[in-house]
């Protein structure tokens, strides 16, 4: 009934039907209590192994490796097909296949192959084609095995469909505008060494390298135990000779950096640290002073260290540093490490991981994550997604604000993924290249290694906003709270504190529409700036004006139309500032002056600018500030800041400020 054919043609276009049920199976290899490894569901879905071949955890396994019974698994479909074609992933010791059944929608049985023509070849495993004489209506396949004619486990990944006659092809997928010319170059001797350079997390600004070190002359303790190094990029585009950053990072334990806030100003590193030298599990942060960097202090996740059942754990940190991505094994888990998703709680603390899901994770290893500034983009290693090598990295993308919904994962490709382990991807802001640790062929020591992405896999692209913040009257640094928000909706893109002692602040922006650039410090009048996407660094100084009887304040954000009273709905972040600011200080009282461009007719300018100022207070009202607190004015087009020549000089000139009268 059958013809053989192994695998060597390619179809193009042709479709296959996965096991989608499982039916029923004989028995299941478990070598622990927790997690879905070599269970019989492993069989369902396309193939995780092949075509690489050889052991793994995402596939069937019988319970013995050579029992003298025999062993059967009988999965369903989720469609009855015109079956031309049963096909077998055979991953690991194939040849064990003894017959193969397949029914129709009523449950009648054909045997597909008793057996006889199935025998292993020199294979370490193979994708098994059974073309069939006679085709078939089928919507379910059971296959029997022998585990004794082969020695050690027997191993099925999965079982599939076809209604074509040529045989199906199962390829690793990547990316198809992958450059032939793609090349991963090495980092070179002023960052890789002799030793293992491991977990490579570049700064959002590109100038900056932190990574893991072991087996090291220059480490601080043990050559065997890892130490945090960082490195410079000089001028001519090369990275400079990388330094031990020395305690409090490193002391005579595993010291590891996770990542870097996208101002480069905080570390996030593996273990909690404590006053007399020893570390806990768990995770710390530093951050940058002007004498160096603090003492690592640790921070709480909820539940993680009860449930967790390993103590070196991987995490990705958001460009917010509001959501954390964790590679750890749970109870919940379904390989030896899985995703996990934890979000910061108003209490400082973060929330209980909760697993990512089965698109993500699979019955083997997924970890070394990293969340691309975008916080859309997530790449990750995994063993248990088809790949090239001993792990590969592939990306997926984010689909709802869950966190649990995700995109397919892409391979990577063979440039990228050799046939060793490649992981700890870290992208800067620009979003065009990215850094990785590699060991190329297995049983070589990791090195660091940067590599152009190509369209499709990169991150949305982020453009870094920098600056400081003053007092408008002294000119000196002053901390405070820095926030962008778009400015059509308010929604929160980053935010951070500025602290004059370590530098500039800096947050990632993305490359389209319009933002709003905002500070705040208490005893100061809230100051916001409208941003508009620019082409690389933007450089910005916010000056902070105090607040004090007889200041005068011009709310720039508030905005009308031109002949008009009605406020622009951009402006309402703004007034909502004024407010809370009212709200706070129940005793400030307040002058609101109106002024207009000089267009049209000057007593109907002066009336404009007066229902401006009254649209200004309405609002005001039904922010619950009283009326008695608010003095009005109405000038017209009688103070202008510049000329009328232009629109640009005449919007300027459409305007409302404030003067505080009593605070």
């Amino acid at each position: 009934m059958i013809g053989l054919l192994l695998p060597g043609l390619t179809v193009k276009g042709q479709e296959v039907w996965w096991g989608h049920k499982l039916l029923g199976y004989s028995s299941e290899y478990r070598p622990g209590s927790y997690g879905h490894q070599y269970r019989a569901i492993q069989i369902l879905g396309e193939p995780n192994k092949l075509p690489d071949t050889g052991d793994s955890p995402c596939a069937w396994t019988p319970a013995e490796p050579d029992g003298a019974a025999e062993e059967w698994i009988k999965v369903g479909f989720e469609r009855t097909i015109l079956t031309r074609q049963v096909v077998i992933a055979e991953n690991h010791n194939p040849g064990a296949i003894v017959r193969v059944y397949a029914y129709d929608p009523d449950g009648k049985e054909y045997l597909v192959s008793d057996g006889t023509s199935l025998r292993k070849g020199a294979e370490a495993g193979r994708l098994l084609h059974l073309i069939l004489a006679q085709p078939v209506m089928a919507n379910a396949v059971k296959i029997v095995l022998k585990p004794s004619l082969v020695p050690g486990y027997n191993q099925i990944d999965a079982i599939g469909l076809s209604d074509q006659g040529a045989p199906v092809q199962v390829r690793v997928e990547t990316a198809s505008d992958m450059p032939d010319d793609l090349k991963k170059v090495n980092l070179g001797p002023g960052v890789n060494s002799r030793g293992k350079e491991v977990a490579p997390v570049i700064a959002s600004d590109e100038k900056s390298l932190f990574f893991t070190r072991s087996e090291h002359p220059g480490n601080t303790g043990p050559p065997g135990k890892q130490d945090v190094w960082v490195a410079a990029l000089e001028a001519d585009g090369r990275w400079g000779t990388a330094v031990n950053m020395g305690p409090p990072i490193n002391n005579e334990g595993d010291n590891a950096v996770l990542g870097v806030s996208s101002s480069g100003k905080t570390l996030y590193l593996l273990n909690a640290y404590k006053p007399d030298g020893q570390m806990v599990q768990g995770f710390s942060r530093s951050h940058q002073t002007r004498n160096g960097w603090s003492f690592p202090t640790a921070f709480v996740i909820e539940d993680h260290y009860n449930d967790s059942r390993t103590n070196q754990t991987e995490m990705a940190i958001s460009p917010m540093e509001n959501v954390l991505i964790l590679s750890v094994q749970r109870r919940d888990t379904r390989g030896s490490k899985d995703l996990y998703v934890c979000f910061l709680k108003p209490s400082g603390t973060w929330s209980a991981p909760v697993n990512m899901g089965s698109v993500l994770n699979t019955a083997d290893y997924e970890g070394t994550p990293y969340l691309a500034a975008d916080t859309k983009t997530l790449y990750f290693t995994s063993l248990g997604h088809r790949g090239y090598g001993d792990g590969d990295i592939f990306v997926s993308r984010r689909l709802d604000d869950t966190w649990l919904n995700w995109s397919k994962p892409l391979n990577l490709g063979p440039v990228i993924n050799s046939p060793g382990w490649d992981a700890y991807f870290s992208i800067p802001a620009s979003g065009q290249v990215a850094y990785l640790s590699s060991s190329e062929n297995p049983g070589q020591s990791d090195d660091l290694y940067r590599v152009p992405l190509y369209p499709s896999v990169q991150p949305e692209m982020q453009a870094m906003v920098t600056g400081k913040l003053v007092n408008a009257e002294s000119g000196q640094a002053v901390s405070g709270r820095v926030t962008i928000t778009r400015e059509t909706t308010g929604e929160v893109i980053g935010e951070t504190d500025f602290d004059p002692e370590t530098g500039a602040f800096a947050l990632l922006l993305p490359m389209e529409g319009a933002y709003l650039l905002q500070a705040e410090k208490e005893g100061f009048f809230p100051v916001s700036e409208e941003i508009i996407f620019e082409k690389g660094p933007m450089l910005r100084t916010l000056q902070l004006i105090p607040l004090k009887s007889g200041q005068r304040i011009h709310l720039k954000e508030v905005r009308f139309a031109q002949s008009s009273a009605v406020i622009d709905s951009s402006s309402y972040q703004e007034l909502g500032r004024l407010a809370t600011l009212m709200q706070q200080h129940p005793a400030m009282e307040i002058l609101l002056e109106g002024h207009t461009d000089n267009q049209g007719d000057f007593n109907k300018n002066v009336k404009l600018s007066e229902e401006r100022v009254q649209a200004v207070l309405t609002y005001l009202i039904s922010r619950g500030v009283s009326e008695a607190r608010v003095q009005l004015k109405a000038w017209g087009p009688s103070r202008p800041l510049g000329n009328n020549l232009t629109e640009e000089s005449r919007k300027s000139n459409r305007r409302v400020e404030v003067t505080i009268l009593k605070i």
